[in-house]
């Protein structure tokens, strides 16, 4: 452990934590895991919303957010062994960065440390060192492929620079894209990549599945996942196993649902618990994983270390973090992807993915994670250290 971490204190917001089905609460679950194997056990940032559906507000408790935010002042946080708590900070700061365009202050008792936000939140503990985790720049990189409005969501992450002690993604790719969009300098963006620790106890596969007898596709139905584009390689390519989607239905899932249902040899899950997914890629001969852009792409790791092939999109993220370890194909090409599909159904190439995959993805484990965000606090220490005269 580095030796100014040892004394200091740890949290995490909690907004995201025992969430299942997206990929921002995987990397919150990793982050935490990371941070208790570095021998951290962060304090726990809540509010009453935390473990709870992220339901719509009813028109009175936006109305009671919105007067409450009228006032741009700190709020206070509680603490417990386990927790800092306020009455209202996630939703409240959202509405506080549309009145007033500035950050949600927080100030909470107790000594000062180092604070988590596993996605970009407009909200900060006074005293405390911010990092500030952005996963991607897509929204404004292309605003075509998210709901997320391209304008505010540069406004929020303006925002974040001006105030963060630091901000770290996820990937060298999308940091080039957050400096790019933000024209900010270099040192204020981290690419400090993820890892995690799969659990697979107890988990099975759906009855009508065969283990390695079928190809699968992991992720939300929305456009930026590609998978109009990959039915239609898939029927193209003309395996002679079913093609499984599992993920909920995202932006726009009611245009594209339809036509993947049309699809002959497609399987839809539309939810599994977390345990079956992974009992899902393990299973599979092949994770298809052609989607248009990501941040990362978390399901490209699992796969790998789960000892399942993995084909990706060439370029960008997914490039990156397959390493080498994966068969890539042009995302916006139906034939490129159909060939690279029919070539799955060669055992060689599945061994030589698999063994290539296997070997990547212990570079992501969750200790390899605790590492690298080891060095990003200790750096922040030093730098915090600096400028206080070593104090």
């Amino acid at each position: 452990m580095p030796r100014q971490t040892q004394n200091t204190p740890f949290a995490i917001d909690a907004r995201m934590l025992g969430r299942q089905g997206t990929g921002v609460a995987t990397y919150a679950g990793a982050l935490r895991a990371a941070l208790e194997l570095s021998g951290q056990a962060p304090l726990h940032i809540v509010d009453p919303s935390c473990n709870r559906p992220m339901a719509p507000a009813t028109r009175l408790a936006r109305a009671a957010r919105w007067a409450e935010a009228l006032a741009d002042r700190p709020r206070r946080l509680t603490r417990s062994a386990r927790d800092l708590r306020a009455r209202d900070i996630f939703r409240l700061a959202q509405v506080h960065f549309d009145r007033h365009g500035t950050m949600l202050r927080l100030h909470a008792p107790g000594p000062q440390g180092i604070v988590h936000w596993t996605y970009p939140l407009p909200v900060r503990v006074e005293g405390w060192i911010n990092i500030y985790t952005v996963h991607d720049a897509i929204p404004i990189t292309h605003p075509q492929l998210s709901q997320i409005d391209p304008h505010r969501h540069l406004r929020l992450l303006e925002a974040l620079a001006a105030s963060a002690e630091h901000i770290v993604t996820v990937s060298e790719a999308a940091r080039r894209d957050i400096i790019a969009a933000l024209g900010c300098a270099d040192e204020i963006v981290s690419a400090c990549l993820p890892g995690l620790a799969i659990e697979t106890a107890g988990a099975t596969l759906p009855h009508e599945l065969q283990r390695g007898g079928y190809l699968l596709s992991v992720g939300s139905v929305e456009p930026r996942k590609n998978l109009l584009r990959l039915a239609e390689a898939y029927r193209r390519s003309g395996v002679d196993m079913p093609l499984v989607i599992a993920g909920p239905d995202g932006w726009r899932a009611e245009e594209i649902a339809p036509r993947l249902a049309a699809t002959a040899g497609i399987v839809r899950y539309p939810y599994v618990e977390r345990s079956t997914l992974m009992a899902l890629v393990a299973g599979a001969r092949a994770l298809l994983f052609p989607t248009i852009t990501e941040g990362f792409g978390l399901p490209i790791i699992e796969a790998m270390q789960l000892g399942t092939a993995v084909l990706t999109s060439q370029g960008g993220a997914t490039e990156e973090v397959a390493g080498g370890a994966a068969l890539l194909a042009d995302p916006l090409s139906v034939d490129d992807l159909a060939r690279k599909i029919r070539s799955l159904a060669d055992d060689a190439t599945i061994d030589a993915l698999v063994a290539q995959g296997r070997a990547r993805g212990e570079a992501f484990t969750a200790a390899a994670f605790a590492e690298r965000l080891a060095a990003v606090h200790q750096q922040l220490l030093d730098r915090h250290s600096g400028q206080n005269g070593g104090n």
